[in-house]
């Protein structure tokens, strides 16, 4: 990993408040958000089931999914079965989807690192070749830590 241009004087500034990791880690940065996440990947929607399939009490499990549902990253849905009082489901935003590459990169970093052997394992449907998250640039390449760049863009650039 290089850091470019200013930023390469690491005590010319300062990314606290600004920083990208940060930000997505008030979000989902708690065990418990990123298990409700991985359980509406799974396809879980239903507050009870959260709370069951996570192991929290049903206040942990209202308030992590309040935060993923204010922070836009699940959607709250009303729904009725009959003879029933109103309830909510909590489904994935476009948003949601996108963090599913970071929660299956935790899973296959603790496969590997985080001593958690598991028969379970990601799969392409189509020809049920394992599914593994990968770092590439836009042009298709796979670059190693040291071929990874920091740089500082204008915004709106």
């Amino acid at each position: 990993m290089r850091l470019d241009g200013v930023l390469a004087d690491r005590d010319a500034w300062v990314t606290h408040g600004r920083c990208p990791i940060e930000k997505a880690m008030r979000v989902v940065g708690t065990r418990n958000a990123m298990l409700v996440m991985r359980e509406a990947f799974y396809g879980t929607t239903r507050f009870d089931d959260f709370a069951a399939r996570v192991g929290m009490s049903p206040a942990t499990t209202s308030a992590n999914v309040k935060s993923l549902v204010e922070a836009g990253l699940l959607d709250k849905r009303a729904y009725r079965e009959v003879g029933e009082r109103t309830r909510h489901e909590y489904v994935l935003t476009e948003s949601g989807r996108d963090l599913m590459p970071v929660v299956f990169g935790l899973f296959q970093w603790g496969e590997v690192h985080a001593d958690a052997p598991t028969p379970l394992r990601l799969a392409h449907i189509d020809c049920d070749a394992p599914v593994r998250v990968e770092m590439r640039c836009a042009a298709g390449h796979e670059p190693s830590d040291d071929q990874i760049a920091v740089r500082v863009d204008r915004l709106g650039a």
